[in-house]
């Protein structure tokens, strides 16, 4: 399993405002390039994002789903990472004395990946999953920052 974690300089509702809006999905997950629909009742379990993977002319059409959400707490994702499998993503936030520690753990579930030893996929996933929450933290402070209305 790869574990990330990072200070965000903004509260858990600011981060949570990122993470549940499905339509902003691909503006902070590596590899997401866009989005083609958000399916009800995302951000609660059942939920679906439809996105597309890569870069034109070679994308890949593929879904998120939401396993478990307790608002402002916690997000598991169950990915497809066609043809390799499937994994689960799970964001964990507890509030800090200058923001809101959030913590990031991917691990593979099932088919060709969840074969690859751990070490070696912690190598593969810690970097991207770094970058990611890099730029989950961008756009959790900046709406911090500019005091966007939550919902």
């Amino acid at each position: 399993m790869s574990e990330n974690e990072c200070l965000i300089e903004a509260d858990a509702k600011d981060v949570f405002a990122v993470l549940t809006d499905g339509w902003l999905y691909s503006a902070w997950v590596v590899g997401a390039s866009k989005i083609r629909d958000v399916d009800p009742p995302w951000p609660e379990p059942g939920g679906r994002i439809h996105h597309s993977v890569g870069a034109w002319p070679l994308l890949v059409n593929d879904t998120t789903s939401v396993l478990d959400y307790e608002p402002l707490r916690r997000m598991k994702l169950r990915i497809r990472i066609w043809p390799a499998g499937h994994g689960e993503v799970e964001f964990r936030a507890e509030e800090a004395p200058d923001g809101c520690r959030v913590v990031m753990t991917e691990q593979a579930t099932s088919g060709p990946w969840s074969l690859v030893p751990k070490a070696v996929a912690d190598l593969m996933l810690w970097p991207r999953n770094r970058e990611t929450l890099s730029r989950l933290k961008v756009l959790a402070e900046r709406r911090h920052r500019e005091g966007t209305p939550n919902g």
